[in-house]
Order: structure tokens, then sequence, then C-alpha cells
């Protein structure tokens, strides 16, 4: 199934139902200070950190992290070659 990953800065129970009702599963790492912890998938939750990594070589680039294109086709199409950049290396 689908599979929303987040950190403990989006646990709420509000989210958590809107997950759910979606027909997805939260992995979302819960807050400390929760009184009723919810269920959390430590495995799911440590793929988190590949897409944290490719966010951030993509904002590398002051293009994409600027948005200096007028046109959407422009911005997708230097995202798509940034990630065959990132691919190839």
């Amino acid at each position: 199934g689908q599979e929303v990953v987040a950190d403990a800065a989006y646990d709420s129970d509000a989210l958590r139902a809107l997950i759910a009702q979606a027909g997805a599963k939260a992995v979302i790492k819960p807050n400390p200070r929760r009184k009723n912890m919810p269920h959390f998938d430590p495995v799911a939750y440590r793929q988190r950190h590949h897409i944290e990594q490719t966010f951030s070589k993509m904002k590398q680039f002051r293009r994409l992290a600027t948005r200096y294109d007028k046109l959407d086709r422009t911005f997708d199409s230097f995202i798509c070659l940034r990630v065959i950049t990132l691919y190839l290396n």
C-alpha cells in the first residue's frame, strides 16, 4: 500500500486520520510528549533520508532552489536534466 512518510513536526491525530481516510499508512515519528503513542515503523522511516538527500542535491542548483524559470515546462525540463546528472554520477 501507499505510505506517507514525515518527521515528528507533522505528528498530529488530525493528519493521521486524513492519511488513513485516503487509504495510506502514516509513517510519522511520534512526538515524544504524546500520551498515547501510535504505531511507528522505524525501518520505513529510515528510508526517508534518501528522499531528503535527493532534495538537498536538487537545491544545490540555484536555478531550482529559487525557481528562476518562468515557464513550468522549462522548470520541469531542468529538473529532469538534474536528475539525469545525479543518476549518471
